[in-house]
């Protein structure tokens, strides 16, 4: 926690200096706006939703914060339990006076934390949290957990773009079309097994199997064997907690399948080195990556290796929006109170690193969950060739193209 705070220190003091040498007005003497940021620091897409925030608090403050108010940023580790978030909101709040918090890696944490925002009335925006339990808490009861945004797509519609990758991508051009599910054994990935087997046959892809593990799994040779049984082309994936292990032994076994689907730590530049290369051929989805996706999205890309030497997770991506959406919801609302905030927030049409973020408004099933689609944010499919993380997937934004690992298309040839 102290190299957070630390870091964030170092951010605020550069963003004065930036400020100094832009002309900008420094905001000495103006009342700071408080917003507090809770993550899981230790695994690199929590440590993402700490940097991206700072980072985003850095770029503003060195361009006269909001409406000449400097922004303070508090972190706050949950090292990944639902009782140390819980401390930490109620600390935001009633010690920080944050106006807002955003972050949190793990759904589990975001759904213990709904009650606290819905309670005392603090907005509230999920970056990392996928469970479709997450807003259907807020549509379920809308009066009381307003309050609560989620601003990364929701499991259900991560399968429902791994579904539209794998259709246009491996399905129809490579005639791959045989698929086993294989996710860890947490929230987040019920609703997205569930959303697989809804939407893959959709996508003209035969579900052979679906298992699920324990998170501390170690030996995956035998999930790896029941897999194999079942000849499928692709294992679609459901992973965050876990990712090295079962990355090395796909590839130390030849597993003679693609691999696809959510691969949260993959989508990182940490991962080739975490896997000593093991990684090569996997394929992952996230939120955006360093490719075209809008006119913001290199350069945040860019900025963030730069400063950090890594690139972002897939919570960075949506920390660094949250952030800069509140500002443009202070400033919309003129206040930076609660109700005021959560009007200008579900009006919001914002275009971010990821795409075009709006809301689902209350009516929907996925109330105040960013909005699915082509004209909004569709997630992207990215692949590790050579090294390096290629986009490849939507055409519009793709980088690069699918490449099949030499044992998966050996073994295919051989049939």
């Amino acid at each position: 926690m102290k190299g957070v705070v630390e870091r964030i220190s170092i951010l605020a003091v550069s963003a004065l200096l930036c400020a100094a040498f832009m002309g900008v007005p420094p905001v000495y003497g103006a009342k700071p706006i408080n917003i507090g940021v809770i993550g899981f620091q230790s695994p690199p897409p929590g440590q993402s939703i700490f940097d991206a925030a700072a980072l985003a608090v850095d770029q503003i403050n060195a361009k006269g914060g909001i409406n000449g108010r400097p922004v303070k940023l508090f972190a706050y580790d949950d090292h990944g339990k639902s009782a140390d978030a819980v401390e930490a909101f109620q600390r935001a709040v009633y010690s920080d006076h944050v106006v807002a918090v955003v972050g949190v890696w793990i759904s589990e944490v975001a759904l213990a934390l709904e009650p606290w925002a819905a309670r005392l009335h603090v907005p509230f925006i999920v970056t990392g949290g996928a469970s479709t339990k997450i807003s259907a808490l807020v549509h379920d009861n809308y009066n009381s957990y307003k309050y609560i945004f989620q601003l990364t797509l929701n499991s259900d519609q991560m399968a429902r773009s791994i579904a539209d990758f794998l259709k246009e991508d491996v399905a129809d051009k490579l005639g791959y079309k045989r698929a086993f599910i294989a996710s860890e054994n947490f929230d987040w990935t019920k609703s997205l097994d569930a959303g697989y087997m809804k939407y893959l046959p959709k996508a003209g892809i035969q579900v052979v199997g679906h298992i699920r593990f324990a998170p501390d799994t170690n030996d995956y040779t035998p999930i790896f064997s029941t897999i194999e049984k079942a000849h499928p082309d692709i294992v679609v994936t459901g992973w965050a907690h876990v990712g090295v292990k079962p990355t090395v032994q796909w590839h130390e076994q030849q597993v003679p399948v693609l691999l696809a689907g959510v691969n949260a730590q993959a989508a990182t530049s940490a991962f080739w080195a975490a896997t000593s290369g093991a990684t090569e051929g996997v394929i992952s989805q996230s939120e955006a990556s360093d490719a075209p996706i809008t006119p913001k999205t290199i350069p945040f890309v860019k900025v963030f290796e730069q400063k950090f030497k890594i690139s972002p997770a897939y919570c960075g991506y949506n920390t660094y929006d949250a952030v800069y959406m509140l500002k443009k919801a202070i400033e919309a609302a003129h206040s930076t109170k609660s109700d005021a905030l959560v009007k200008a927030l579900e009006k919001m049409s914002y275009t971010g690193t990821q795409g075009h973020i709006e809301f689902h408004g209350k009516k929907s099933q996925f109330t105040h969950s960013i909005k699915y689609g082509p004209d909004f944010v569709t997630g992207i499919q990215a692949q590790w060739q050579n090294g390096k993380l290629v986009t490849i997937w939507p055409k519009r934004a793709a980088t690069g193209t699918l490449v099949v690992p030499h044992f998966v298309a050996q073994k295919r040839s051989a049939k």
